[in-house]
């Protein structure tokens, strides 16, 4: 394992330090006596104890409990007991501790592939249902959905993959509302990768003021002005895509009637199929609804529609295509978490292990994507080869017990096993060799060899 990965490996011990989890426990009084049951082994089994085995009773983590060396008698009872305020308090502590020893910097194997960019910031929003005992402090959607729910507001970062910020939030809240958050991690030459339900033009002027980037697809509400000779002047785009037969297109533009941000639109014709298909779907739902798509948003179907800060000295003009299906790479995330770091539903049976079982599961999330990055970076760096989230997700799943004995060795016995599991991810987690090429390897070939010029081009465009 690489020098960076054996210090990743190191900060996941310090987590699970027993000098701060017990400290962690008393200072939130989840432990206030001697107890069989300390914080380190709570922990243990609603993290790692629960992960292995899907939804396990209380019965059965105590008998994962009596399993260990020393084994530790514990009754199920005594268990559920210790799901109250301080147990929630307890695991937000060591969540936020976790965040804070594991976050890094340390890129991945697209330093190439991004090289104007100093940092790549995915902001997103997965969802889920609670149960109706936690409606109101986490209230849902409304409708056939669940009564109550959750979405983790965060902002991933694609090089280095620590994720800041990381929160649980009420279903209710609008991403919109919590992008500003985001936002405030904008640093100079750092790129933000927003999807249409994050789009917000006062974070877009906010990126543009901090001398950092943005890319998104083309909300419908922005308005836009084309920039003829400096000068903004009214864009009919429905009329300008209708009358372009080219099959890609890239104008500077204002976007905002007020913020007037200046940026560059870019407009990718679609496939014929494609293009059909969305049509069908857009007279669907406009059924449903009682009316008729207009034939201005039945000729914008036909394009891709992508608005960038990124100069064109930085980014020539089909990158930005290129680069947006990288966004997608959180799917992947949300796909791992949800399938085999199942953040729901536990079937908890109060409100207080309903919000334990979540706050183990963002716990279990930080920690394995934490392990993550130095296995990204050298199966990158020495195979050329990408990471499967999913695969490695499931291979830190399939070990999951070891873990739990692991954690009450000594350190270095600790250390040597997170080692060795790193190391036999390096080999089992790759993505399988395909045909079809991934979406960083389409980037990488539409830059070509401008990247050898990115650097003294970034200077320019400062």
């Amino acid at each position: 394992m690489a020098e960076g990965g054996l210090s990743m490996v190191e900060k996941v011990t310090e987590v699970f330090s027993t000098e701060q989890i017990e400290a962690s426990a008393r200072r939130t009084k989840l432990v206030q006596r001697a107890s069989k049951i300390t914080g380190k082994l709570f922990l243990a089994l609603v993290t790692l104890g629960r992960w292995s085995n899907g939804q396990p009773s209380m019965a059965q983590l105590a008998a994962k409990a009596a399993q260990l060396a020393p084994p530790v008698t514990v009754t199920p009872e005594a268990l559920q007991q210790r799901m109250p305020a301080r147990a929630v308090a307890f695991l937000q502590a060591l969540l936020q501790r976790a965040f804070r020893t594991l976050h890094t910097q340390d890129t991945g194997g697209d330093e190439a592939l991004f090289a104007p960019c100093a940092r790549v910031q995915i902001a997103d929003s997965p969802g889920f249902g609670l149960p109706a005992s936690l409606l109101e402090q986490f209230p849902g959607a409304g409708g056939s959905g669940s009564k109550a729910g959750a979405k983790i507001q965060w902002v991933w970062e694609y090089l280095s993959q620590p994720f800041a910020p990381l929160a649980l939030i009420p279903w209710t809240v609008p991403d919109k509302k919590y992008v500003d958050t985001g936002v405030e991690l904008a640093h100079p030459h750092s790129l933000f990768l927003f999807d249409l339900g994050s789009f917000k033009l006062a974070a877009c002027a906010q990126i543009t003021a901090a001398r950092a980037y943005f890319l998104s697809r083309r909300t419908q509400q922005a308005t836009l002005e084309a920039v003829v000779e400096g000068r903004g002047q009214p864009l009919d785009l429905p009329r300008c895509r209708a009358q372009d037969s080219r099959p890609r297109v890239e104008k500077s533009v204002l976007v905002g009637a007020r913020a007037r941000v200046a940026a560059r639109l870019s407009a990718v014709r679609m496939p014929e199929a494609l293009v059909n298909e969305r049509r069908r779907h857009a007279h669907a739902i406009a059924k449903k609804c009682g009316s008729t798509p207009s034939q201005a948003y039945l000729t914008l179907l036909a394009w891709h529609l992508f608005i960038t800060n990124v100069p064109a000295s930085v980014w020539p003009p089909q990158t930005g295509a290129i680069v947006y299906p990288l966004r997608w790479q959180v799917e992947l995330v949300f796909k791992a978490w949800k399938s085999h770091l199942p953040l729901a539903p536990l079937t908890p049976t109060t409100k207080n292990s309903t919000l334990c079982s979540r706050y183990a599961r963002l716990l279990l999330i930080v920690v394995t994507f934490a392990l993550g990055a130095p296995v990204r970076a050298t199966v990158g760096q020495t195979q050329q080869r990408e990471v499967s989230l999913i695969k490695l997700v499931r291979h830190c799943q399939a070990g999951a017990d070891q873990w739990l004995r692991g954690l009450f060795q000594s350190p270095p016995q600790l250390t040597t096993f997170l080692a060795q599991a790193c190391a036999a991810a390096e080999r089992l987690v790759r993505k399988a060799v395909r045909t079809r090429r991934t979406s960083a390897q389409r980037l990488r070939d539409s830059l070509g060899p401008q990247v050898d010029f990115f650097e003294p081009a970034l200077a320019l465009a400062a």
